[in-house]
Protein backbone atom coordinates (compact mmCIF):
# COMPACT_ATOMS: atom_id res chain seq x y z
CA UNK A 1 0.00 0.00 0.00
CA UNK A 2 1.31 3.42 -0.96
CA UNK A 3 1.17 6.54 1.19
CA UNK A 4 1.15 8.62 -1.97
CA UNK A 5 -1.79 11.08 -2.04
CA UNK A 6 -4.63 9.93 -4.27
CA UNK A 7 -7.30 12.03 -5.94
CA UNK A 8 -10.44 10.11 -6.94
CA UNK A 9 -12.24 10.48 -10.27
CA UNK A 10 -14.09 13.78 -10.28
CA UNK A 11 -11.51 15.50 -8.08
CA UNK A 12 -11.06 19.15 -9.19
CA UNK A 13 -7.86 19.68 -11.20
CA UNK A 14 -6.79 22.89 -9.35
CA UNK A 15 -6.85 21.09 -5.97
CA UNK A 16 -3.91 18.97 -4.87
CA UNK A 17 -4.81 15.45 -3.69
CA UNK A 18 -5.69 15.05 -0.01
CA UNK A 19 -2.54 14.63 2.02
CA UNK A 20 -0.28 16.43 -0.47
CA UNK A 21 1.58 19.47 0.85
CA UNK A 22 -0.69 22.54 1.06
CA UNK A 23 -3.63 20.61 -0.35
CA UNK A 24 -6.07 22.35 2.01
CA UNK A 25 -4.88 25.76 0.79
CA UNK A 26 -5.60 24.78 -2.82
CA UNK A 27 -8.95 23.31 -1.74
CA UNK A 28 -9.97 26.51 0.03
CA UNK A 29 -8.99 28.68 -2.94
CA UNK A 30 -11.02 26.48 -5.29
CA UNK A 31 -14.03 26.37 -2.96
CA UNK A 32 -13.98 30.14 -2.54
CA UNK A 33 -13.99 30.52 -6.31
CA UNK A 34 -17.20 28.45 -6.43
CA UNK A 35 -18.98 30.74 -3.99
CA UNK A 36 -20.30 34.28 -4.27
CA UNK A 37 -17.61 36.91 -3.61
CA UNK A 38 -19.26 37.92 -0.32
CA UNK A 39 -18.30 34.59 1.20
CA UNK A 40 -14.68 35.77 1.26
CA UNK A 41 -15.65 38.38 3.86
CA UNK A 42 -17.15 35.92 6.37
CA UNK A 43 -14.54 34.92 8.99
CA UNK A 44 -16.31 31.64 9.86
CA UNK A 45 -16.06 30.60 6.22
CA UNK A 46 -12.49 31.80 5.64
CA UNK A 47 -11.03 30.26 8.79
CA UNK A 48 -12.68 26.83 8.74
CA UNK A 49 -12.16 24.68 5.64
CA UNK A 50 -14.97 22.22 6.43
CA UNK A 51 -17.41 25.08 7.00
CA UNK A 52 -16.37 26.59 3.67
CA UNK A 53 -16.84 23.24 1.95
CA UNK A 54 -20.35 22.88 3.38
CA UNK A 55 -21.22 26.44 2.26
CA UNK A 56 -19.86 25.69 -1.23
CA UNK A 57 -21.77 22.42 -1.59
CA UNK A 58 -25.02 24.05 -0.50
CA UNK A 59 -24.42 26.96 -2.86
CA UNK A 60 -23.84 24.63 -5.82
CA UNK A 61 -26.98 22.69 -4.90
CA UNK A 62 -28.94 25.96 -4.88
CA UNK A 63 -27.57 26.71 -8.35
CA UNK A 64 -28.72 23.27 -9.47
CA UNK A 65 -32.21 24.01 -8.14
CA UNK A 66 -32.26 27.31 -10.04
CA UNK A 67 -31.21 25.58 -13.27
CA UNK A 68 -33.90 22.95 -12.80
CA UNK A 69 -36.50 25.66 -12.30
CA UNK A 70 -35.23 27.50 -15.37
CA UNK A 71 -35.54 24.34 -17.42
CA UNK A 72 -39.05 23.60 -16.18
CA UNK A 73 -40.26 27.15 -16.89
CA UNK A 74 -38.27 28.03 -20.02
CA UNK A 75 -40.65 27.03 -22.79
CA UNK A 76 -43.80 28.31 -21.13
CA UNK A 77 -42.27 31.41 -19.60
CA UNK A 78 -40.24 32.61 -22.56
CA UNK A 79 -42.45 31.89 -25.56
CA UNK A 80 -44.30 35.20 -25.11
CA UNK A 81 -41.08 37.23 -25.19
CA UNK A 82 -38.84 35.28 -27.57
CA UNK A 83 -39.19 33.24 -30.73
CA UNK A 84 -38.89 29.45 -30.76
CA UNK A 85 -35.20 29.41 -31.73
CA UNK A 86 -34.28 31.70 -28.85
CA UNK A 87 -36.33 29.63 -26.40
CA UNK A 88 -34.64 26.42 -27.59
CA UNK A 89 -31.23 28.09 -27.27
CA UNK A 90 -32.13 29.03 -23.70
CA UNK A 91 -33.19 25.45 -22.95
CA UNK A 92 -29.94 24.13 -24.41
CA UNK A 93 -27.99 26.59 -22.26
CA UNK A 94 -29.83 25.44 -19.12
CA UNK A 95 -29.07 21.82 -20.06
CA UNK A 96 -25.37 22.54 -20.51
CA UNK A 97 -25.29 24.37 -17.20
CA UNK A 98 -27.07 21.48 -15.51
CA UNK A 99 -24.42 19.05 -16.77
CA UNK A 100 -21.61 21.36 -15.64
CA UNK A 101 -23.11 21.74 -12.18
CA UNK A 102 -23.41 17.96 -11.77
CA UNK A 103 -19.64 17.72 -12.12
CA UNK A 104 -19.00 20.69 -9.86
CA UNK A 105 -21.28 19.22 -7.17
CA UNK A 106 -19.43 15.91 -7.32
CA UNK A 107 -16.06 17.66 -7.06
CA UNK A 108 -17.16 19.87 -4.17
CA UNK A 109 -18.57 16.85 -2.35
CA UNK A 110 -15.30 14.96 -2.72
CA UNK A 111 -13.34 17.93 -1.39
CA UNK A 112 -15.72 18.21 1.56
CA UNK A 113 -15.30 14.50 2.33
CA UNK A 114 -11.52 14.86 2.22
CA UNK A 115 -11.60 17.91 4.49
CA UNK A 116 -13.64 15.82 6.93
CA UNK A 117 -10.84 13.26 6.97
CA UNK A 118 -11.67 10.77 4.24
CA UNK A 119 -8.67 9.48 2.31
CA UNK A 120 -8.95 7.85 -1.07
CA UNK A 121 -7.03 4.80 -2.26
CA UNK A 122 -5.79 4.02 -5.73
CA UNK A 123 -7.68 1.28 -7.52
CA UNK A 124 -6.25 -0.77 -10.32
Amino acid sequence: MSDRPVAPPGWPAPVRPPGAPDWETTAMAWLLDLCPPEYRTYPAVRRHPVVLARFAVLYVEACQAAVNRGLSEARGGLREVADGLVVEAAVETWQRESARLLGVRRSAGLVEEALRGRRFVARL
